[in-house]
């Protein structure tokens, strides 16, 4: 079979599908702390970190600095490592707390997201923590939200990296993998693909070199996670203070490669139905877990649709090849569909761009106009109801003074 190739460089097939025997099991530090419940400021067990828990650590910078700097008092600042519901379990210098959101960031429909640097005032007379702002976001990870207001959904916050995960079989597509890198790159992170079960594939060079067709300079890796091969090709990116957000569909294997990388199992996993290679999820919350070696890995529920949102410049940045090729066209407005002299059409028919690449792209390019109108729309009933709001607390205050 040969080496199979992983962006520019090779690793052994052998390397893939063995196994390392020497790989030492996890040691919990001493941070780990015995849950105890003080309503609704619970602190947490912390099984998955290593060595002393600093700020800096979890990826503080010099931007976290200046904007938390503000706040003069007894405030700490922490970085929010999962989400349930209306709770969130915060990291701390020396520990982790479960708690809540002020009224006001409630009123302000402002919420954290797995990834968030947060604070909290520090009041130990009253026993009572809740997150009362959220520092700016360095790179923010989003999607377009379900529904018809056109809304993004913030999945991670402050992240360096994304794993996009897809694994060999059924779930390998390149038009999927074609719409994550255009949600990434918007994000402001780095994407790297990643191809679990390459043990599974019977050429998983080929699979590589497939996405690499794709993916311009983005790195592919295959990886085995569940028989910790070819894991080495991940190290570049798991350094110390880093952020890494793995995304992919139910069943590709995400909480295997953090189990993996952990050298513990700290998620759940399940299997995948045999007949279309389709998961269930296993993973039900986003979840910030620190590795041995200093990075930080956030698992995701599966994604059963990603929809782009306002991702336009992502759009650009995931198809080089054809707005390259744009340049050539007759008409600077060129939609690429029957126009003469269009030189991206004229590159289809010579065999130099795949038609199915050109197509979906024409497709994810109508969808981002479709959400871009969509978002405009949502933003006016928002600022229509805004100033009904506004109206009445006028009016309110009016009658109070007549009274």
């Amino acid at each position: 079979m040969g080496d199979v190739l992983v962006s520019t460089y090779t690793i052994p097939t052998d390397e893939i599908f063995q196994s390392n025997p020497q790989q030492k099991p996890f040691e919990s530090s001493g941070l780990t702390q015995t849950s105890r419940e003080t309503g609704m400021n619970e602190t947490t067990t912390t099984p998955h970190m290593a060595g002393p828990l600093t700020l800096q650590a979890l990826g503080w910078d010099e931007a976290c600095d200046a904007a938390f700097a503000r706040y003069s008092g007894p405030y700490s600042a922490g970085r929010v490592s999962s989400r349930h519901r209306t709770v969130f379990d915060v990291l701390l210098a020396g520990g982790s707390v479960r708690t809540g959101i002020s009224g006001a960031l409630r009123r302000l429909g402002r919420a954290p997201a797995v990834g968030d640097f947060v604070v909290i005032p520090d009041r130990p007379d009253d026993g009572t923590r809740m997150i009362v702002d959220i520092l700016p976001r360095r790179t923010t990870f989003s999607r377009g939200a379900p529904g018809e207001g056109g809304d993004e959904q913030v999945i991670a916050a402050n992240i360096d990296t994304v794993f996009i995960v897809t694994a060999a079989g059924a779930d390998f597509n390149l038009r999927r993998l074609e719409r994550y890198l255009a949600v990434v790159y918007v994000s402001g992170a780095r994407p790297v693909i990643v191809i679990n079960k390459a043990d599974l594939a019977e050429d998983p060079g080929d699979l590589v070199m497939r996405a690499s067709a794709v993916a311009g300079n983005v790195p592919v890796v295959a990886v085995s996670a569940l028989r910790e091969g070819g894991l080495s090709g991940l190290d570049e990116f798991l350094q110390p203070g880093r952020t890494i957000a793995l995304i992919g569909s139910s069943g590709v294997g995400k909480s295997t490669i953090i189990n993996a990388l952990m050298a513990g199992a700290v998620q759940e996993t399940g299997h995948v139905r045999e007949w279309d290679g389709k998961g269930r999820h296993t993973t039900s919350v986003r979840q910030l877990c620190v590795l041995p070696g200093g990075a930080m890995l956030i698992d995701n529920p599966g994604l059963r649709e990603i929809r782009l949102g306002t991702a336009g410049s992502g759009i650009r940045e995931a198809f080089p090849d054809v707005l390259e090729l744009a340049r050539g066209c007759r008409y600077p407005d060129c939609r690429h569909e029957s126009e003469p002299g269009c030189a991206v059409r004229e590159a289809v028919c010579e065999g130099l761009l795949p038609e199915e690449r050109l197509m979906s792209y024409l497709r994810l390019a109508q969808e981002v106009v479709f959400q871009t109108e969509k978002a405009k729309i949502g933003l006016k009933r928002l600022e229509k109801k805004r100033r009904k709001v506004i109206s009445k607390a006028a009016r309110e205050f009016r009658d109070d003074k007549r009274r």
